[in-house]
């Protein structure tokens, strides 16, 4: 293999994996499937972990930007939500203003 055709296979495997990777981020910014046995419950969940929901200049699941985010929400079970505890107070059935 030359030096020209070795470049040009490290240069289309590190294409094909980056266009796998936003593939996959793409994938992960899907609303998760409802839930009727369970709440949506706003302000609990980690950076990066909601199911959805997660305010201006975000997409969906996985797009939130910080711990507790109160207009992101996750699936918890039905009728714990108020009682979930966080560092910045409980979880809540509606968006959290901050």
């Amino acid at each position: 293999m030359t030096a020209k055709s070795t470049i040009s296979a490290a240069a289309l495997a590190g294409s094909f994996a980056a266009a796998m990777s936003l593939i996959a981020a793409t994938a992960s910014a899907a609303p998760v499937a409802a839930q009727p046995d369970k709440d949506k419950c706003y302000g609990v969940a980690l950076a990066g972990k909601n199911d959805c929901a997660a305010g201006p200049g975000t997409t969906c699941a996985g797009t939130s930007k910080v711990d507790y985010q109160g207009n992101a929400w996750k699936y918890v079970l039905k009728g714990t939500c108020a009682t979930m505890k966080t560092p910045k107070g409980m979880g809540s059935l509606a968006p959290i203003k901050s």
